[in-house]
């Protein structure tokens, strides 16, 4: 492990849309999550994977004895590593990777709780991120802040979007100040300039993460969930997350462009409580927008605007309402791997 910071080291975290050498998932295991949707779970990852594997290389993590059933829904395309792991959301356990200006490549790991210890056991998550860096060979960074990788979204130069519902609870940092975390985060991830959003979507088990809120998608120009639905509960929340960030620049000065992204219209009648969909939770693929979809009536529009963002990008389309019935999205699933080589 490294040490102090990766700033100092010319680190910093770049924006997602950086070309990537490959895409880290992890089987779904916590069987309490699912419950009778663990098949239908697993599926729903195979769809992802496979279709992110159209793109860009993708490794799943998968614990020892499983790896028959993984490969026999994953075909060859995608590579298996077998590892310990106690959950499935790699974008909040795994690490989250940094470039410097020289094409070398070093990680980073948050304190991970379990989002606010929601679940046990959480010990092997909380090494995840080292595992995967001693597995790569990279230099790794161990930030003293508990954090999860979807709490945070960056543009790659200097910028970065997250709530204070999320960063500042009780559950994760109950005793740093604004200051002391906006210094970590700059320290460990290069942020200049941080735009606090009030809070996450309603009902939202990570206690507000902002990849399921407002992410960028260029410098200078974020999407941000939209409803025109007087009655939708987080109406109110998602009209002042939109002026807010209007009225917010960049850490190069810019004024923010903000593009709606409209949230489905529908909820399934049985849906439990953290089930929170929302297009915001894409990922960016190397020449690919790999977008949910949830059989609602605002898919096809939430596919138009993606694909008129990226329009370098083909715009495919996964249902992913089985993964939001285990509390998370799309992007929760994946973590990207930029492009360089280890900083040893």
């Amino acid at each position: 492990m490294s040490d102090p910071y990766p700033l100092l080291d010319g680190f910093a975290m770049p924006a997602e849309w950086r070309p990537h050498s490959r895409c880290w998932m992890a089987w779904p295991v916590r069987l309490e999550l699912w419950g009778a949707h663990h098949e239908a779970a697993c599926r729903a990852y195979a769809r992802a994977a496979r279709a992110i594997a159209e793109f860009e290389p993708v490794t799943m993590l998968v614990l020892e004895g499983l790896e028959p059933v993984a490969r026999l829904q994953l075909g060859r395309k995608v590579e298996l590593l077998t590892c310990e792991f106690d959950d499935s959301w790699l974008r909040d356990t795994g690490p989250l990777f940094l470039c410097d200006g020289k094409g070398r490549l070093a990680s980073l790991g948050f304190r991970f709780n379990a989002w606010g210890n929601k679940f046990h056991p959480y010990d092997k998550d909380a090494r995840l991120a080292e595992t995967l860096a001693k597995h790569l060979g990279l230099r790794h960074y161990q930030a003293p802040l508990t954090l999860e990788g979807g709490a945070i979204d960056v543009d790659g130069e200097g910028t970065l979007l997250a709530t204070e519902q999320c960063v500042f609870n009780a559950n994760r940092n109950p005793t740093l100040d604004r200051r002391q975390v906006e210094e970590r985060l700059a320290l460990h991830l290069g942020a200049r300039r941080i735009i606090w959003l009030e809070a996450g979507l309603s009902g939202d088990g990570t206690d507000g993460h902002v990849d399921n809120l407002a992410r960028f998608v260029a410098p200078g120009r974020v999407v941000c969930a939209a409803t025109d639905d007087p009655l939708h509960p987080d109406h109110r929340l998602l009209a002042e997350c939109q002026r807010l960030l209007r009225r917010s620049s960049d850490a190069r000065g810019r004024k923010l462009e903000v593009v709606p992204l409209p949230l489905p219209r529908e909820r399934p009648a049985d849906a439990p409580a953290h089930y929170v969909a929302s297009y915001a939770n894409f990922y960016l693929a190397n020449s690919g927008v790999v977008l949910p979809s949830f059989g609602d009536a605002m898919d096809g529009p939430a596919q138009e605007i993606l694909a008129r963002l990226f329009p370098e990008r083909r715009a495919v389309a996964v249902p992913a309402g089985d993964i939001v019935l285990g509390g998370g999205g799309l992007h929760c699933i994946t973590q990207q791997q930029p492009l360089g080589r280890p900083a040893g």
